[in-house]
């Protein structure tokens, strides 16, 4: 990925919208494929080809950005196993440890707001 101008307007945007703490950590787990990367390493670490193979859809490259995004911003941990061929290993860091519950917690709502919608669907025809 690119690096983005200082002065450009996602930049800017950006930093008047993590003001909020919540908004913040939001920034930094969003999107489509970086929480799922994180619940696949919640019981420990893995290889690249791992997560890979766990999560459908996910291409190699977006898969190799949004690691590096997680670990630039301290939630993932790579490890280089100096071997030949070479190994990478990828785990939570402690301060992703701390979002697990949180993330479960989301999930069971999520579960709830789904069936929510799906009963409103349903009873709407």
């Amino acid at each position: 990925m690119g690096k983005r101008k200082e002065n450009s307007t996602n930049s800017i945007n950006e930093q008047y919208i993590t003001e909020c703490d919540l908004s913040y950590a939001i920034c930094k787990i969003g999107g489509r494929w970086k929480l799922l990367i994180l619940c696949k390493l919640e019981h420990g670490k893995l290889r690249f080809s791992e997560i890979r193979n766990s999560i459908k859809g996910i291409t190699e490259r977006m898969l190799t950005l949004q690691l590096r995004e997680l670990e630039k911003a301290g939630l993932v941990k790579r490890t280089v196993h100096a071997e030949v061929p070479p190994r990478v290993d990828y785990e939570l860091t402690e301060i992703a440890g701390e979002l697990i519950p949180i993330w479960k917690q989301l999930s069971d709502w999520g579960k709830k707001h789904k069936n929510l919608i799906q009963e409103d669907l349903l009873s709407d025809h």
